[in-house]
């Protein structure tokens, strides 16, 4: 069981707070969206364009839940991850901490940008940011223990804000 899930919007920062996270608490990572692509063979965006959504989201419930029990450190989920009532259930059973990083659609834009490996968001990212925003804003917020707002914030000051809320020993200042 992870000590911490991160959860939250794409472009919120999970991915990179986590090994923020882990570089100055010393906790291991994992990251669902790499595990997914390793199991694969293949990036996320191709196995939405050529599997399918329900072909993706199938794979990230195994992946999610696999590593809900593997997993003892920083967990960074994909954001559709909670969309799972199964992963939401497995998600508030873990025991760890959740902190949903919490990010406005304009800041959620600006870093994914036109980004192709993100299927979600091609075409619209800001309007499809916000349509994601409002369904999956209300499961963050159920889910988590903590909420971290990273609107203009370095992922090292976010992953300092968890490890300090948390009570982590920070090891370095990395």
């Amino acid at each position: 069981m992870p000590k911490v899930i991160l959860i939250g919007l794409p472009g919120a920062g999970k991915s990179t707070v986590a090994r923020a996270l882990s570089k100055i608490t010393g906790l291991t990572v994992s990251d669902t969206d790499q595990a997914i692509e390793l199991r694969a063979g293949k990036k996320i965006s191709e196995i939405f364009s050529k599997d399918g959504e329900s072909a993706f989201r199938s794979l990230e419930s195994q992946v999610v839940q696999e590593e809900l029990i593997r997993e003892p450190g920083v967990l960074a989920l994909g954001g559709g991850s909670i969309l799972d009532p199964a992963n939401q259930k497995a998600i508030s059973q873990s025991g760890a901490a959740v902190v949903y990083l919490e990010i406005s659609d304009s800041q959620a834009s600006a870093r994914v940008g036109k980004n192709s490996d993100r299927p979600l968001l091609v075409g619209d990212p800001r309007g499809k940011l916000a349509n994601l925003s409002k369904v999956r804003s209300p499961i963050y917020q159920s889910l988590a223990s903590i909420t971290v707002k990273t609107d203009s914030k370095k992922p090292s000051e976010v992953a300092h804000e968890i490890a300090m809320l948390m009570g982590l020993e920070i090891l370095s200042h990395g």
